[in-house]
């Protein structure tokens, strides 16, 4: 292992800018084909020559942005390049299983199946220390989240008019304020505490991400929230469509309720789609509203846990000076707002049409690829023991809670 040139943090906000830049550059790669409706199906459009020489490409591509990032952050390159395949071909079989026409009824995202893939293989199969070590799921998932910026337009929230931010605005402080009071009444660590209430307030997963960047995070306690976000998920994005039929809601104040509650932005895109066209468009501006909050609520977060110096944070005798703050401040966080604004104010209509597909293609794999190795690296029985209990009561009472406040809030603002 040779020392690191660069902070994690760096690296992918460089290596995604790279990704950014080629494509911008005319470099695209051809998304593969993973939908498919009988074995017939399946061997003709997806394990067909043409599609596998797809997905080689692929993965050419993003074992190169792996490798690059093991040499600036100083990782072994030799366990990558033994590992990522593995990782990669694991990742592959779960989007396969997500493209059958059976799961995409259920409304069921790929990252639910890697992340089964990899916490069965990881449980019930004793993996090599030197494996274990070249997992890099949050590495992965950073990267993703630095792409990410590049859908979140400020324009098409802004056009949508500013009920929308209002609504997340209110929704991400009230509920983020109540789910870290019912943590803290609850004895739940502060460290844990933190990540919970971000990932049920703002936006599920990523906010779970960001936070624990913020505050240098223990990777066993993010595993136990992306978990319980991803499992509550399903249930959300299937029944309240049909909870919201029941209550008479019209599709407006549907697609508000949803956007603001589902802590996924895949679930909020499937469920908005059961309810209609309005609701599908409502839901997803809300939730975008709320991915927009993200940076903010890092850097809100970051400069929080400096000030309070919690027992559990790491270097707690540090002064909270502006330089603490900086070091301790999550540099993906500029990468993701700097992609928004690049595709926001300086990216022609015609640039952005043309990448926004393979764009997205990519971060929905570095996504896969980070859940993947999540699995792999978490030990189930860590998720389910007694010391998990509270976290998970604190979760589910702050998700109904949430779904309350939103529901509330949605129809004064959207009736």
């Amino acid at each position: 292992m040779s020392k690191s040139l660069l902070p994690e943090d760096w690296v992918v906000v460089i290596l995604g800018f790279i990704i950014i830049g080629v494509s911008l550059g005319g470099f695209l790669l051809a998304a593969p084909e993973y939908g498919w409706s009988s074995t017939a199906d399946l061997t003709g459009k997806v394990l067909t020559a043409d599609n596998l020489l797809k997905i080689v490409f692929q993965f050419a591509y993003v074992v190169i942005i792996a490798v690059l990032g093991a040499l600036l952050t100083g990782k072994s390159v030799a366990g990558v390049v033994k590992a990522f395949p593995a990782v990669y071909i694991l990742t592959i079989i779960a989007l396969i299983i997500a493209g059958s026409s059976q799961m995409k009824a259920l409304n069921l995202e790929a990252v639910i199946f890697s992340l089964g893939i990899g916490l069965l293989i990881g449980n019930f199969f004793k993996l090599p220390t030197w494996f274990k070590e070249a997992l890099a799921s949050e590495f992965y998932v950073k990267i993703g989240l630095v792409l990410l910026g590049t859908s979140i337009i400020f324009a098409d929230i802004l056009k949508a008019g500013s009920l929308g931010l209002i609504q997340a605005l209110v929704v991400v402080l009230s509920v983020w304020y109540f789910s870290f009071w019912l943590c803290r009444k609850l004895k739940i660590d502060p460290e844990l505490s933190m990540m919970l209430s971000s990932a049920v307030s703002i936006c599920g997963v990523s906010a779970a991400i960001a936070t624990s960047g913020a505050i240098k995070g223990d990777s066993k306690k993010l595993s136990l929230v992306i978990s319980l976000v991803l499992i509550t998920a399903v249930p959300m994005m299937v029944f309240m469509p049909y909870i919201a039929k029941l209550l008479g809601l019209s599709q407006e104040v549907t697609g508000a309720w949803l956007g603001g509650s589902i802590d996924t932005t895949g679930a909020v895109v499937a469920s908005g789609s059961l309810v209609g066209e309005t609701a599908l468009k409502i839901s997803s501006i809300v939730k975008f509203s709320q991915n927009v909050l993200l940076g903010v609520a890092a850097f809100a977060i970051s400069v929080y846990w400096t000030y309070t110096k919690h027992p559990s944070a790491k270097d707690a005798d540090t002064k909270p000076t502006l330089k603490v703050i900086w070091e301790r401040f999550p540099k993906f966080v500029i990468g993701f707002v700097a992609a928004s604004l690049l595709f926001s104010f300086f990216t022609s209509a015609n640039a952005s049409t043309a990448v926004k597909g393979p764009l997205k293609n990519l971060q929905g794999l570095w996504f896969a690829l980070a859940f993947t190795s999540i699995g792999l690296e978490t030990n189930f029985r860590d998720l389910v023991n007694k010391d998990s209990r509270r976290p998970i009561y604190a979760f589910l009472t702050a998700q109904g809670f949430n779904i309350l406040v939103t529901l509330a809030i949605a129809y004064v603002l959207f009736k």
